[in-house]
């Protein structure tokens, strides 16, 4: 593994080792409160109406049979979201962020730390409480490392609702890695986020979306039934592994903040557009296939104040669909394994031939 990719924030304090740092600011339709770390978080927050059965909500009753189309309740729409939980994962020099000088090898970069550290402090506090405005439920793709730096935080995040998902011990690739490495690397994120939050993640997303030409034999070996490394398709389709099926709920370049909308000539009103046009266009699709639209957030982008009010905007522009369902994509996998028939399976030779995820020999 690479000194650097190994040279992660392991010294950072505790959230709970300060009582400043025990609390965390959440801010919902511009209201602000004070939510205390672990079980004192403000009770008007921590009680939010949990969703309905129905559409809007990722707590379809008995979503297995209750679909007369292409998703659950007949909708005509799936849409997703990720939330990455990065903050204290990444590298202590080296790690990419808005400076676009490159700090000198070995040396601590505060303020790209600082930056990381917003995800966590401010970020992922006000995605929640937009998110159950909404009440809708999104997947947070987990770094093992950012989990121990902010384990209430992490906790939280699981008892609002919503999908602990696997994102690597730290942030770093693993495709330079063996294949014994590469699974350590992600059972160790595994072990971590279950311990922390008491959730077994059951899907993967790698760090820039590269894992090795073994991936899915050894996500399938880990008990994973999806990743979602591949933005080939706007719906999810199965690849069988050794005669077993897997899941990919696909993930993307184009609706994602940190490729497609970064701070760097960043226009609001262009990326809400974006976002209704992409909607709007997949659920037209969406009266005759089986349509899923994704998007892609972190905590340290669209955490911001201003980039939060674009997303509640379009948030209450979707929503006010009636058969749009918003879902966590551990639920579109368990979903698509359900319906085997009406999904694409798709026949894969080895991934170093192909240069696509499938089979490793």
């Amino acid at each position: 593994m690479r000194k650097d990719a190994e040279q992660f924030i392991g010294s950072a304090p505790n959230m709970l080792e300060q009582g400043s740092r025990r609390t965390f600011l959440a801010q919902a339709g511009g209201a602000a409160g004070v939510l205390a770390a672990g079980a004192m978080f403000n009770s008007r927050m921590a009680t939010a109406d949990a969703p309905k059965p129905g559409l809007s909500g990722s707590n379809v009753e008995n979503p297995m049979n209750s679909g007369r189309g292409f998703w659950p309740n007949g909708a005509r729409l799936a849409v997703s979201i990720s939330l990455m939980f990065e903050g204290g994962g990444q590298p202590i020099s080296g790690a990419g962020g808005p400076i676009p000088e490159p700090i000198d090898k070995g040396v601590p970069d505060l303020p790209t730390n600082a930056f990381f550290a917003y995800g966590h402090y401010e970020g992922i506090p006000r995605a929640l409480n937009l998110f159950d405005k909404h009440k809708i439920k999104v997947s947070s793709f987990m770094i093992g490392k950012a989990v121990e730096q902010a384990p209430e935080l992490a906790q939280e995040v699981v008892r609002r609702g919503h999908e602990a998902a696997a994102h690597g011990r730290i942030w770093s690739n693993s495709y330079n890695l063996s294949r014994d490495q590469e699974k350590r690397f992600i059972a160790d994120c595994v072990e971590t986020i279950h311990r922390i939050t008491g959730q077994q993640p059951v899907g993967w997303n790698a760090y820039w979306m590269r894992s090795s030409v073994h991936i899915l034999e050894t996500l399938q070996e880990l008990g994973f039934i999806y990743q979602i490394d591949e933005p080939s398709h706007d719906e999810p389709f199965i690849i069988p592994v050794k005669g077993k099926d897997f899941v990919t709920v696909p993930y993307t370049f184009h609706m994602n903040d940190i490729s497609s909308f970064p701070f760097e000539h960043y226009n609001p009103m262009a990326y809400e557009q974006a976002l209704k046009d992409e909607f709007d266009q997949l659920y037209d699709e969406g009266a005759t296939r089986r349509r899923l639209m994704l998007i892609g957030m972190h905590d340290r982008i669209n955490g911001h104040a201003n980039r939060i009010r674009v997303l509640d905007r379009f948030l209450t522009y979707a929503t006010s669909k009636g058969d749009v369902w918003f879902a966590r994509k551990d639920e579109i996998a368990k979903w698509v394994l359900a319906h085997r028939d009406s999904t694409p399976i798709i026949q894969r030779g080895p991934a170093s031939v192909t240069g696509l995820p499938g089979s490793s020999a």
